[in-house]
C-alpha cells in the first residue's frame, strides 16, 4: 500500500523544490549535490531521499512543478470572460508576476532542462509547447489574420522572448519591480501588435542551374 501524503509531507517537499531550485539556479545543476541540497533544507540526505529518488527526479519536479503553475494561470485566465484584448493582456501580466517570484525556478527551466533523460525532457516541453499554443490562441483571437498567415505562434515567441529573459535584468530589490512592469510589457506587446502588417506571399525560389564546367582537353 502506497505512503499517504499528508499537509506536512507536501509542505516539505515544496521547500525542498525551493532549495533545489536556488542551488541549480545560482551554481548550475552539475555543480549541485544532494548533500548540498539536503544541508540547505536543514534535513538529512536519506530525510531527503524519502521525498524523491534521487537529483535527475528532483530537477524533473522542479521543472514540471513551475510549468504546472504557468498551466494552471493559462487555466484561470481561460476559465474567466475576457474579451480577447484583455485575456492577453491578462496572460501577459500574470506572466510577468509570477516570473517575479519564480526566478530560480525559470532559470532552471530554461537552462538545465537539457540534462533530463529523452522522456522527463518530452514531458515538461510538452507542457510548455501548451502555454505557448495558450498565448498563441489569444493572439489568434485578437488578429484572427495573423494566423492565416501563420504568424501567430512567431508573435508568441517574440512576446516570450521579452519576458523570459526579464530575469537576467529585473531584480526584485531594483527600484522597478514586476508588477509596475507588467503593463509596460501589455502596452508594449499589444500596441505594437496592431501595427503588425501580414508580410506578403513568399515567392517560390528559383532554382539556378550551375554552368557546367568545359571538359579540358588531355594530350594524346
Amino acid at each position: 500500500m502506497g505512503r499517504v501524503r499528508t499537509a506536512a509531507f507536501d509542505d516539505q517537499r515544496e521547500a525542498i523544490l525551493a532549495q533545489a531550485a536556488a542551488l541549480f539556479a545560482h551554481q548550475g545543476y552539475t555543480a549541485t549535490s544532494m548533500n548540498q541540497v539536503a544541508a540547505a533544507c536543514g534535513i538529512s540526505k536519506p530525510t531527503l531521499y524519502h521525498y524523491v529518488r534521487d537529483k535527475h527526479e528532483l530537477l524533473l519536479c522542479v521543472a514540471r512543478a513551475h510549468v504546472g503553475r504557468l498551466q494552471s494561470l493559462v487555466a484561470e485566465v481561460r476559465a474567466e470572460t475576457h474579451s480577447p484584448r484583455d485575456r492577453l493582456a491578462q496572460l501577459i501580466a500574470r506572466f510577468v508576476r509570477a516570473y517575479a517570484d519564480a526566478q530560480n525556478e525559470h532559470r532552471v527551466l530554461t537552462e538545465d532542462v537539457k540534462f533530463l533523460d529523452a522522456d522527463a525532457r518530452e514531458r515538461v516541453l510538452g507542457g510548455e509547447r501548451e502555454v505557448v499554443a495558450a498565448f498563441a490562441d489569444a493572439v489568434t483571437a485578437l488578429r484572427p489574420d495573423l494566423a492565416q498567415a501563420a504568424l501567430a505562434t512567431p508573435l508568441t515567441m517574440l512576446l516570450f522572448g521579452m519576458i523570459n529573459w526579464m530575469f537576467t535584468w529585473l531584480k526584485p530589490e531594483g527600484p522597478i519591480r514586476h508588477d509596475a512592469m507588467a503593463p509596460v510589457v501589455v502596452d508594449l506587446f499589444l500596441g505594437g501588435l496592431a501595427a503588425v502588417q501580414v508580410p506578403p506571399p513568399a515567392k517560390p525560389a528559383v532554382k539556378r542551374s550551375r554552368p557546367k564546367t568545359p571538359k579540358k582537353e588531355t594530350c594524346a
